[in-house]
């Protein structure tokens, strides 16, 4: 079948595509419809079901023969070390855990905080609590003690499984006494805490309260698949909100299992068996999706990587784990690829690894720049996916289904929606707009299965947060176009579209223009408040290693380049070249910080930026070319 008519089927009849995509997964009790939508407009998919994420996950590879399999290969070029757990390894070490955890009260509906680093117990620990229909929230290891101290007290754990260190390429990161401060801020106190020893740093534990991972598993009775309704919490992650407190996305155990699922084959291209690499962390929603669930429910190996694009050793990195590993699909940021392209334009590295067995690169987690697109494809000959989703979604919202039909890739737009998305581009008063015409970017409820049903313990945030500015639909908080195509084009964050002198511009437009710069290896488009024309675009430039040309001619380049390809209209004079862009430890820009910096205005750091210095050398940029909001 052809995508358009796959999707045509989903539209004509999404009930029985989605039961058609159920039989997949096994079941305890199977569902008797997919979507329940008596409390609309809070939707639910496959309710009636009972089923068990581990044993979906786990435990059926096993019984159906695949056991030898290797489930994880762990590749930590920080530590030097490699190791693969097949999958009846990882049922047995799993169902251990969860006997643990089960010995010591935790039981299905319990809320356990997963903070670790890139390390396979990560996964165990999640597929624990998983096997015992526990709830985990997986907080990035390394989180500051106030932010993990915050979602303590939202979601009320029994019990804390955290590791006694991260390992960055030249710092050990101290993971336990930022949860001992965490735990002190908390109001809320765990019963319990399980601490994985590394041996790069054995941390104290307290007494009564923390256990030793290994001890702590010492001679228990392993814990069978607890069996749990098709609409109970698999697990929460939060994510910023704009009020400063973190929103807890819900997923729901049944919808996740059928989505997730579906996507391997038919977005990803992958067979049971394959290895699929997505280079993210547990930490974020792609490490939950496509580390963790999806590869291990449809029976493929997934790798657990401990360590950077660059710099752990080289710029090849990336291409020795897909080497050695025969990685079939690989996914990971723009920002990554950039990394890699900034460090080594020419992509001399890939001559040294045989990428043979690599079919994809997909993109997500920010807008694709085409510049960095043409440079993996022409690198590595094999498509390049740039594909759009979120927190909220937990997969693929818009995308190219390679697993289906492989649709011509159009530069700066993540292709087409998948079954299950009806996207409507919508003006203010929610009404669609033409062809071609920028506008918010919203999906006609019911949203398809795995994707976020409510918020944890904040139905009223969620309604508002999503639902309310356009009756109806699901509002994504990001702004673009379709085109004549059916192509969907995400231009900005809605925030992140400037008005300069009544002219509605993306941000995301005017960066494709400087990113198409030869010496430009990343680059970022900010509005700041202007008292004539309400807003200008300033520009942020890293320039390629070894780029030899004075600054000031480089910025009066791409001054040029967006007066000749955007037009006067948007008003482009001001850029200033900085060796780092301020980001979150995933990759995102933090665009909004930019703004206040310039505007002069207060603002809260940031809990995910990876490093706060790289502010200063934003304001002192600003200050040069003549912001004084920035002073």
């Amino acid at each position: 079948m052809r995508y358009q008519d796959v999707y045509e089927d989903w539209k004509r009849d999404p009930e029985a595509f989605w039961l058609n995509a159920a039989k997949a997964i096994d079941w305890d009790t199977p569902p008797t419809r997919a979507l329940f939508d008596d409390n609309a407009p809070h939707y639910e998919w496959f309710s009636d079901a009972r089923v068990n994420t581990c044993w979906n996950a786990v435990d059926r590879h096993v019984e159906a023969g695949r056991g030898e399999q290797a489930a994880i290969i762990h590749d930590s070029p920080i530590t030097h070390t490699k190791r693969e757990i097949s999958y009846v390894e990882l049922r047995n070490r799993v169902a251990t855990l969860a006997g643990a955890l089960r010995a010591k009260g935790v039981e299905k509906g319990d809320r356990v905080i997963i903070y670790m680093p890139m390390i396979p117990e990560a996964l165990e620990a999640m597929l624990a609590c998983a096997r015992l229909g526990a709830i985990h929230s997986v907080v990035f290891g390394g989180f500051a003690s106030n932010e993990l101290a915050v979602r303590i007290d939202d979601c009320k754990p029994k019990a804390i499984i955290a590791a006694s260190c991260g390992l960055e390429p030249n710092r050990v990161v101290h993971y336990k006494p930022l949860l001992d401060g965490a735990i002190e801020l908390a109001d809320h106190k765990p019963d319990f805490c399980v601490i994985y020893q590394r041996e790069q740093e054995v941390a104290k534990l307290t007494e009564g309260r923390d256990y030793n991972w290994h001890g702590f598993q010492y001679g228990v009775e392993p814990a069978e698949c607890v069996p749990v309704e098709g609409n109970h919490p698999a697990y929460i992650l939060y994510t910023s909100g704009t009020t400063g407190a973190p929103k807890g996305v819900v997923r729901h155990t049944a919808g996740h299992l059928v989505a997730l699922n579906w996507t391997m084959k038919n977005i990803y291209d992958v067979d049971p068996g394959d290895v699929f690499w997505a280079a993210s962390d547990v930490g974020w929603v792609v490490g939950h999706s496509y580390i963790c669930y999806a590869p291990l429910i449809h029976g493929n190996t997934t790798i657990v990587f401990e360590g950077k694009p660059v710099g752990t050793p080289d710029a090849g990195t990336f291409w020795r784990v897909i080497a050695e590993h025969k990685v079939r699909s690989f996914f990971t940021a723009p920002t990554a690829i950039r990394a890699v392209k900034r460090e080594d334009p020419k992509g001399e590295f890939l001559a040294n690894y045989d990428l043979s067995n690599l079919r994809a690169l997909f993109l997500a987690g920010e807008r694709a720049d085409p510049d960095t697109i043409e440079w993996a494809q022409k690198a590595l000959g094999v498509p390049v996916i740039d594909h759009w989703w979120q927190t909220e979604t937990g997969w693929t919202i818009a995308g190219n289904p390679l697993g289906i039909e492989e649709l011509p890739v159009k530069l700066g737009s993540p292709a087409r929606p998948m079954p299950g998305y009806d996207v409507q581009i919508l003006d203010e008063g929610g009404h669609p707009v033409k062809t071609g015409e920028l506008g918010a970017i919203a999906v006609k409820l019911p949203l398809p299965p795995g994707t976020l049903p409510t918020l944890w313990n904040a139905q009223a945030r969620f309604e508002k947060a999503y639902m309310s500015h356009f009756p109806g639909y699901y509002e994504t908080g990001d702004a673009g176009m379709v085109d004549e195509d059916g192509y969907l084009y995400i231009m900005a964050r809605t925030d992140d579209v400037i008005n300069v002198a009544g002219h509605r511009l993306s941000t995301g437009a005017i960066e494709e223009v400087l990113a198409a710069h030869p010496d430009v290896a990343e680059c970022a488009v900010i509005g700041v408040s202007d008292a004539l024309k309400g807003q200008m675009p300033v520009g942020f430039l890293c320039l390629n290693s070894g780029c030899e040309r004075s600054h000031g001619e480089i910025v009066q380049d791409v001054v040029k380049l967006v007066r000749d390809r955007i037009g006067p209209v948007a008003a482009f004079k001001s850029a200033v070249v900085v060796d780092r862009l301020p980001k979150t430890r995933s990759g995102k820009i933090l665009r909004g910080t930019m703004v206040s910096i310039a505007d002069g205005k207060d603002f809260k750091m940031p809990a995910t930026i990876d490093d706060p210095a790289i502010l200063d050398e934003i304001r002192d940029g600003l200050q040069s070319i003549g912001y004084a909001g920035a002073a």
